[in-house]
């Protein structure tokens, strides 16, 4: 039986991180890791919006100074969420956004590698080998290495895309230097994931339906539930070829398990970044680990545990609020960029979420809300932009790292390589399966969202 949650007020607090002065911009309303302590609790979403002083004021962190790496080494773990962020978001912290943006730049690698030629032999794959790939894309100061490439293969069939539904580059493993572990004071296991290319993707992320995660064997938690079109693409491998590929999980899983057995006894972060349903991805691969606990020493005599941090960039909702109190439980941590006119980020559950009890009053707890519902899953922080001129940018993940390198320009972005057009592609996508009479759960929905956002051009 589901366990009974209460959800969270709504309280929100309202500015603006505007594109420039003469944008026409458009503002609207819309509505963790310590070790774990196995309490059951459920600690309020949280939500702050940035804004222009926010960049640029700067709070204490015991003492840390703004730039340097020396910084970084004294204090990741604050900046990786292990207090939550107290008083890192709000005003936003020059180290904590510029760990914002590095990690937003490892996934706008990915999308800068995947290769989308279809007359290329590396079609739907990585244009570049492991070695040369960050160089490739212009990060070779990085400090990481790739140590591996992640597919995932779409559990759909249907007759949108030539070709059978196979696996597809969804993102990489990489792990920091030895110089680089000193500059940030931990040896970082990073996994990053591009977000929503191929139609098969998107038919995977408009099913939108719950269904039990059972990611662990010994205790199945069937009142934990996450959207069964992520689920899915995690866990969906290619039965038809002896040969195919493991699912995404089973890679994930054997290669997060023999990094963190390599560098065993030194100090390790797990760093889980993606952009829209990459974000699904990495927030579903971080309840893994510590599901499973992989992230735990094998010492018995230890309480010690590798801290998990996921950096989600426009991300939708993944699953259920006792999928929420259970990641809070496990010491998820999760920090949620959002743009507030992003719709990808109000979805799935558009009704049915976590401020239900807002509209219900704040009297009722419902047993029904912790299985139905949609909850987004850590804390939230807030931008607000929008371009007349090119309405699709507010899903546009350069555009998310340009505000916040410079939130006082005029950006302008426009996509380099992935020159497509991302609200038209949901549209075509979801009016051919229309023409062939196939049944997306919330097509309805996803063509309003289309709609919506287009719809503000005037």
């Amino acid at each position: 039986m589901a366990s009974k949650v209460l959800m969270p007020s709504l309280n929100l607090k309202h500015g603006t991180f505007p594109l420039n002065n003469e944008a026409q911009i458009q503002s609207h309303s819309f509505g963790q890791v310590c070790l774990p302590k196995k309490t059951g609790l459920s600690s309020s979403r949280q939500s702050v919006v940035a804004n222009n002083s926010a960049v640029t004021a700067v709070p204490a962190m015991a003492g840390a100074s703004t730039g340097t790496g020396s910084s970084l080494s004294r204090f990741w773990r604050e900046v990786q969420g292990s207090t939550n962020w107290e008083n890192l978001v709000e005003p936003l912290h020059p180290l904590l956004r510029r760990e914002i943006i590095r990690y937003g730049e490892f996934v706008a690698a990915c999308y800068k590698a995947f290769d989308l030629d279809s007359n290329s032999k590396r079609y739907l794959n990585c244009k570049y080998g492991k070695k040369s790939m960050l160089r490739e894309v212009g990060m070779e100061n990085s400090g990481y290495e790739v140590t591996k490439y992640i597919y995932a293969t779409p559990d759909v069939n249907i007759p949108i895309q030539n070709g059978a539904s196979c696996g597809r580059w969804i993102g990489y493993v990489a792990v920091s230097s030895d110089e680089e572990t000193k500059r940030i004071g931990r040896r970082d296991v990073l996994v990053t994931f591009r977000g929503t290319v191929t139609n098969h993707e998107w038919v995977a992320n408009f099913m939108s339906s719950l269904t039990p995660a059972r990611l662990d064997p010994h205790h199945e938690r069937p009142e934990v539930k996450v959207e069964s079109g992520f689920l899915s693409l995690y866990t969906s491998e290619e039965a038809d070829s002896k040969f195919g590929l493991e699912s995404c999980r089973e890679q994930l899983l054997s290669e997060v398990s023999r990094v963190l057995n390599k560098h065993k006894g030194e100090d390790i972060s797990i760093t889980l970044a993606g952009h829209s349903m990459g974000s699904a991805l990495a927030l579903l691969l971080a309840y893994d680990i510590a599901e499973l606990g992989l992230n735990k020493e094998n010492n018995s005599a230890s309480d010690h545990e590798i801290p998990i941090t996921v950096f989600s960039f426009g991300g939708p909702r993944v699953g259920n609020s006792s999928f929420k109190q259970r990641c809070e439980e496990l010491g998820v941590k999760v920090l949620r960029i959002v743009n507030i006119n992003d719709p990808i980020t109000k979805l799935p559950g558009v009704f049915l979420n976590e401020n239900i009890r807002v509209f219900l009053g704040g009297r009722l707890e419902l047993p029904w809300i912790s299985c139905s519902c949609y909850a987004h899953v850590g804390v939230e922080l807030v931008l607000d932009f929008f371009n007349v001129q090119n309405p699709s940018c507010v899903h546009d993940l350069e555009t998310y790292i340009s505000l916040l390198k410079l939130p006082k320009r005029c950006l302008g972005i426009q996509k380099e390589g992935l020159n497509f057009d991302f609200l038209n592609r949901a549209r075509d996508l979801i009016l051919s399966a229309q023409n062939l009479n196939i049944n997306l759960p919330w097509k309805d929905a996803a063509i309003n969202m289309v709609n919506m956002v287009q719809s503000q051009r005037t």
